[in-house]
């Protein structure tokens, strides 16, 4: 499924009562931001870090839970099934969907190192993306809005190491070339 087709017919508009309650939520993260910042807590960079993440975050919710039609209630247990399919099938379509769930938390691996302020390990940031797809596929299978997959939250909280990686290479080339001036 390319990325037109997913924006286009998975990703319904927002009702105007979503957009209050997010922006509700987001001005009251943005608060508190400020707040950890005049308290000396976090810095500019941080918190501007911080607010995007929220932003990226609702956005990653909307699209994949709260967004979709409800559908009957699906789950698939057995982890790696989706690359035993490609490679006894040849699947493309299903590789490009794992390749897509990769990408979908790199943003946030990318971001955890400047919200951290230093360098995050690896298994760190494999651990936050696990959490936070957990947290995806659990709603996806409650609010029955998605199929319930292990490789999912394991494609997810990849992407979202592999972001933190090279996040950290991107911060330590920077300090370096820094410290050459």
């Amino acid at each position: 499924m390319n990325l037109y087709k997913i924006w286009t017919v998975h990703i319904r508009m927002w009702s105007p009562r979503e957009i209050y309650v997010f922006t509700i939520l987001f001005a009251i993260a943005v608060l508190f931001l400020i707040g950890r910042v005049k308290k000396h807590k976090m810095n500019w960079q941080q918190a501007v870090a911080g607010g995007i993440l929220f932003l990226f975050l609702g956005l990653v919710y909307a699209s994949t839970v709260f967004t979709r039609e409800i559908i009957p209630r699906d789950y698939k247990l057995i982890p790696f099934w989706s690359w035993r399919h490609i490679f006894k099938i040849g699947d493309l379509g299903l590789l490009q969907e794992n390749i897509l769930n990769c990408m979908l938390l790199f943003p946030m691996g990318v971001l955890l190192p400047v919200i951290a302020g230093h360098k995050v390990k690896p298994g760190i940031a494999f651990g936050m993306g696990l959490a936070v797809s957990a947290f995806i596929e659990c709603s996806q299978l409650i609010f029955m809005r998605g199929t319930f997959e292990w490789d999912d939250m394991i494609h997810n909280a990849f992407g979202c190491m592999l972001g933190c990686v090279v996040a950290n290479i991107l911060k330590r080339i920077l300090k370096m070339a820094g410290k050459k001036r």
